[in-house]
């Protein structure tokens, strides 16, 4: 049944009409009992029959999820429609008559079908507004961890390599000095050794003469003053062989060091003796508390839930009113401010803001052109964007309120484009972000954790679709160039109706006023017109 449900929210093509026989106004209420939409007229018709007169009646948001159809096992003419308290198994009704379940008590299995669906959306919606966007937010504060963790080991890397070349440096200092050390100690040791070289060079050359002497003396022939003869004392007085010492090498010792010696030097990485602390993931009542409005707008959400109950679709629409907005050519988009004044913009960057007379308060120049390029916030302050290029893809992107980045919307479960030409936003009481692509021809609605939940295409062949607003019973408003009207969708894309058929020309834009009225603006006039459509 879920993947039914969800089959019909992606197509979303279903037109809303009465059930009842001959009858096919658009639909606004529900019969539960008869699981039947039904319109206005034959809501009144059904209660003041004798037959249905006690049958629950509904606003059709509020109906009653009819049961699936499934055959009794045992009796296949049977419908399973009741559930067995004591067995807690569902049954036909005939199957209450057999002993097995005598004397057991039985629930209707569409009351607890009814409310398990209900419980199921609870979950759902708990799960799109709290679980979900907590988690993305902890995936964020996890990415932006990751970003510091680099930059810190970056840090530390490049720390760890300065010390590794100051170590360097120094390692190279006292090597440099140490060889110019083993340099000098050579150039002594060698200076001495040259020094004794000579030494004996100049013996060898003192023992070499006295040689030759000897030999002078031996081939003198004549004995007559031949220095033979006379005493050799003097002559064979040689002097003694010089004295000398050897050299005494230098030793070296090398260095007694380890890795961690090494480690010492350079600095060591240590984890801090900490304990992680777990991240802060905020309380589900924190998120409702932080949603939780002030006393003053508490009575307006009151007043307006007051009027959303008593609230429903007219059966025609009637024009309240319509004024020109001077300094504009055109009416391309409108946006509603405070005490009822409109911002309005046109194709040229002119952007108004008049009162509900059509009086004219203040005048922008902007670059805005075709698009909706304005809105006013919930404080009344007006933002536009001033672009001067257009961004080459087509997505939403979600701010907070100090203008963080926390959401981008671009793609669908199967990573398929969502958006060719976004042209107009805006946002759902149920949270679904609704825009108008004018490329895809389609309005494209995304729940407010951006998975897609239908795309409306129009009911025709072809299907411009411009404006886009919503109301407050969550009602889908969306102009069409094309067929010249407004289109109505509820909040699951389901067509209603057509708006303003054969009224205006061109419609360009659209929003609903804080009397309910709806304002629409057209591309060929400056004139806005208001008309009346709930009652």
């Amino acid at each position: 049944m879920a993947l039914l449900e969800s089959q019909v929210l992606d197509t979303a093509q279903h037109v809303l009409v009465c059930r009842n026989k001959d009858c096919e106004k658009n639909c606004q209420f529900y019969c539960n009992p008869c699981h039947k939409p039904i319109c206005e007229q034959c809501r009144d018709e059904h209660q003041k029959s004798p037959n249905t007169k006690n049958h629950e009646v509904v606003p059709y948001p509020e109906r009653n999820r009819q049961l699936p159809v499934e055959k009794c096992r045992d009796h296949p003419t049977k419908d399973l429609d009741i559930l067995c308290d004591q067995c807690n198994v569902p049954l036909c009704s005939k199957c209450s008559t057999i002993p097995a379940h005598k004397g057991h008590s039985f629930t209707d299995l569409e009351i607890i079908y009814t409310e398990k669906s209900a419980a199921c959306h609870q979950e759902n919606n708990k799960i799109e507004a709290y679980f979900i966007p907590t988690a993305r937010d902890l995936r964020n504060e996890i990415k932006i961890e990751a970003t510091n963790i680099k930059t810190i080991m970056d840090d530390i890397r490049s720390s760890m390599r300065d010390e590794g070349k100051s170590l360097k440096r120094l390692v190279d200092e006292v090597t440099s000095d140490n060889t110019e050390q083993v340099n000098k100690m050579e150039e002594s040791l060698r200076e001495m050794l040259q020094s004794q070289d000579k030494t004996y060079q100049d013996y060898i050359s003192y023992l070499e003469d006295f040689v030759t002497k000897f030999h002078g003396y031996l081939s003198f022939t004549p004995l007559k003053n031949n220095p033979i003869i006379f005493p050799l004392t003097e002559l064979f007085k040689i002097q003694p062989i010089p004295e000398t010492i050897k050299p005494v090498p230098p030793n070296f010792t090398a260095g007694h060091y380890s890795k961690e010696d090494v480690a010492k030097l350079v600095g060591r990485i240590a984890i801090p003796d900490t304990k992680p602390e777990n991240r802060k993931i905020k309380p589900m009542e924190t998120a409702s508390t932080q949603l939780k409005p002030t006393s003053k707008q508490t009575k307006h959400e009151r007043e307006k839930s007051d009027v959303k109950q008593t609230l429903s679709l007219s059966s025609s629409v009637t024009k309240v009113r319509e004024y020109t907005v001077p300094g504009v050519d055109s009416v391309y988009h409108i946006s509603l401010g405070k005490s009822g004044r409109l911002w309005v913009s046109d194709r040229s960057g002119n952007l108004v803001q008049t009162d509900l007379q059509g009086n004219q308060l203040q005048k922008i120049q902007t670059r805005g052109e075709l698009e909706g390029y304005h809105t006013v916030i919930q404080n009344g302050d007006l933002i536009y964007t001033d672009k001067e290029n257009k961004v080459g893809e087509g997505k939403v992107t979600r701010y907070n309120n100090t203008g963080k980045e926390i959401q981008n919307i671009q793609r669908n479960s199967t990573y398929q484009e969502l958006y060719s030409n976004p042209h107009y936003i805006t946002e759902n009481i149920n949270g679904d972000i609704i825009v108008s692509d004018l490329q895809k021809e389609a309005v494209v609605v995304v729940n407010k954790s951006g998975h897609h939940r239908f795309s409306f295409t129009g009911q025709g062949s072809t299907f411009y679709p411009k404006g886009v607003c919503t109301d407050l019973l969550g009602h889908i408003l969306v102009c069409d160039i094309y067929s010249d009207t407004v289109h109505l969708l509820d909040q699951d894309g389901q067509f209603m109706c057509l708006l303003l058929t054969e009224v205006v020309k061109d419609p360009r834009s659209v929003c609903v006023d804080d009397e309910n009225n709806l304002i629409v603006g057209q591309s060929n006039t400056n004139t806005v017109t208001v008309y009346k459509y709930l009652q």
